[in-house]
Formats: structure tokens, C-alpha cells, sequence
């Protein structure tokens, strides 16, 4: 088993690019919400929130660089969300009235 003791430093320029984009998507979530997209509402606005998520994780949460333990807890965890909203929608699209 190797040891990471070493840091991976990001120059300043990525962060403010992956700012820029995150606040751009913010932009398009915005501008989603004014347009009726129908049942495609909900998967634009969760396509564009998970985007996010994943540039905030790998990004500003160092994971893109990480061993392999990290991704395996990160993506677990990104999976248990996933299913947690799922379970919430089955509850909520089953329900009467």
C-alpha cells in the first residue's frame, strides 16, 4: 500500500474558472426555471445540480486528484444521495391527490 504525502496545488486560474462556470449554470438554473419545459423541468434542474456537485467535489474538494480510497468514498456517496432522492420522488409521485 503506497502512501500520498504529496499535495497537489492548483494554480488560481482553474478556481476562477471553475467559479465562473458554476456561476454560469447558476445562470442557467435561473433561466430554467422561467421556461416551461413541461416534465422536462425536473431533469434540467437536476442535470445542471449535479453538474455542479461534481465540479464542486472534484474541484474545490481536492477529489480529482485523491487516491483511489477517496473515489470510492465519494462516488458512495454520491450514490447513497441518488438513491435517497429517488426513494423521496417514488414517494412523492405515489401519492393520492
Amino acid at each position: 500500500m503506497s502512501t500520498h504525502t504529496t499535495l497537489h496545488v492548483l494554480p488560481r486560474s482553474v478556481y476562477y474558472s471553475v467559479y465562473a462556470a458554476l456561476l454560469v449554470l447558476l445562470l442557467a438554473t435561473v433561466g430554467a426555471a422561467y421556461i416551461d419545459l413541461g416534465a422536462f423541468n425536473f431533469l434540467v434542474s437536476m442535470a445542471i445540480a449535479v453538474i455542479k456537485a461534481v465540479l464542486i467535489m472534484l474541484i474545490f474538494m481536492h477529489v480529482r486528484y485523491s487516491e483511489r480510497l477517496v473515489w470510492i468514498f465519494a462516488s458512495a456517496a454520491f450514490f447513497w444521495l441518488a438513491v435517497l432522492i429517488r426513494m423521496s420522488l417514488n414517494d412523492y409521485f405515489t401519492r393520492a391527490g
